[in-house]
């Protein structure tokens, strides 16, 4: 069924025809594509299980009633927004329609005011839950790379293309991106994707080690070679040996020790302190950084030798910013994973907290965004305020801005939508050329047809 309306599509079935009629001029005035019919046969051949739809019935009428349609509705599609029409001594039956599934009741006479009011909210949950549809089919049927790393934005695809392609070639790689951008992730992956899946994966953070004891963790030590090393220690260079090693906040490691790391990058053998013994090490090295390194080489608190290095492959992470379409479906896969975890159930997004995901700038990026999606499951809000005002790395401007949330909205927009331009076109009221523009503007690949 095609969507011609740009708010939606109303089923108004009544019996009685002036009734109908202006409520259908009513509706149409507002936006929505109206059909009409006088009784209940032949309206449930008309109900879509993925469109923008609402069922308007009255509960009285001859050849069947609104309560028997209602059942034979959300028999179809639980999630099908039915508002009953009423008449005075109705009352308690609408109530206990309304337990049986119904959205709302209406008491005749209404003005036409009250029913566009009603059928705006639940056209607007209708929507909601068919977007919630959407995001759960695209979390089922993501493949393995995806399921690990979430989003439909070209800047998701072309990541995932990246770490298939890095993981196939045996070189080290270099990750830059902002904190809570994902870089630990995307070097798991890149390490279980490739032959050295088998070995082991080794994650140190530099910045969370002393750099007393930075050259001990990485290069080992043996008995005696220090004050206080009472028994030898294997470091995470050997550790490593056979799979990866991922060394988190390489910019921090103190330039004494780099001076050592970049010896090992380069002959793949290390000497732990106290020993004059060199041993072999097969490995690959990922690196992460989330500052400009060639910036700390210019200020001397990196060694360009060492940069050199690490800079053979670089690995870029976007920041949640550059993909904001993909907020809502990396909320919704956070926010079930969390509810499985604590063995809770989801609650359903409603529109507000949509659009409040949808404006926030994500200075934390995918970190932030988890931990948002887990106090919303736990009843504690979104409680975005105290990162509201916390500049991003390289803040961008007011028309980069405006151009990041104009690119999430058409993007949750096609989402929701099944990749359907028309109706992606009808929902944002915006002409087919001017979508079509902005799409290309933005780099957005449709991967749906009409």
């Amino acid at each position: 069924m095609s969507a011609g309306g740009h708010a939606g599509c109303v089923l108004l079935v009544d019996d009685d025809g002036h009734l109908r009629n202006a409520c259908k001029q009513s509706l149409e005035l507002a936006g929505y594509e109206v059909r009409c019919f006088a009784r209940a046969e032949g309206v449930v051949a008309q109900l879509a299980r993925d469109r923008a739809l609402v069922l308007v019935t009255d509960i009285k009428m001859p050849g069947g009633d609104g309560l028997a349609l209602l059942r034979q509705a959300t028999e179809i599609d639980p999630d099908l927004s039915v508002v009953l029409i009423t008449g005075h001594g109705d009352i308690p039956m609408a109530v206990e329609a309304m337990r049986a599934g119904a959205y709302d009741f209406i008491e005749k006479p209404f003005a036409p005011d009250l029913l566009i009011g009603v059928v705006g909210r639940a056209m607007e949950r209708r929507r909601l839950l068919l977007q919630n549809r959407a995001l759960q089919r695209a979390l089922d049927d993501a493949g393995p790379l995806e399921a690990h790393l979430q989003g439909r934005s070209p800047e998701a695809e072309r990541l995932r293309g990246r770490i298939e392609a890095l993981a196939a070639a045996e070189v080290d790689v270099l990750l830059d991106g902002e904190t809570g951008s994902g870089k630990g992730l995307c070097a798991r992956l890149i390490h279980q994707l490739s032959e050295r899946t088998k070995g082991p994966f080794v994650a140190i953070n530099c910045g969370a080690l002393p750099e007393s004891i930075i050259e001990s963790e990485l290069f080992g030590h043996e008995a005696g070679a220090f004050t206080g090393a009472t028994k030898q220690r294997i470091g995470k260079f050997e550790h490593a040996s056979g799979g990866t090693l991922f060394l988190d906040e390489i910019e921090s490691m103190p330039l004494d020790s780099q001076v050592r790391l970049l010896r090992v990058l380069e002959e793949r053998v290390v000497e732990r302190l106290g020993s004059n013994d060199s041993r072999p090490l097969d490995l690959r090295v990922i690196a992460a950084t989330k500052v400009d390194l060639k910036a700390a080489v210019e200020a001397r608190r990196f060694r360009p030798d060492l940069y050199f290095r690490l800079n053979v492959v670089t690995l870029r992470i976007p920041s949640l910013r550059e993909r904001a379409g993909d907020v809502p479906l990396l909320f919704e896969h956070f926010k079930q994973r969390a509810a499985r975890r604590l063995g809770r159930a989801a609650p359903a997004s409603d529109p507000d907290l949509l659009h409040e995901l949808l404006a926030h700038d994500w200075p934390g990026n995918v970190r932030e965004l988890q931990n948002a999606a887990e106090r919303h499951l736990l009843g504690f809000g979104l409680d975005l305020a105290a990162a509201a005002g916390a500049e991003p790395d390289g803040a961008a401007s007011l028309r980069s801005r405006v151009d990041d949330f104009e690119k999430s909205l058409i993007l949750a927009e096609l989402a929701r939508q099944g990749g359907n331009v028309t109706a992606t076109c009808q929902s944002l009221k915006v002409p087919r050329k001017t979508l079509y523009e902005k799409m290309h503007k933005h780099g957005i690949v449709r991967d749906a047809g009409d």
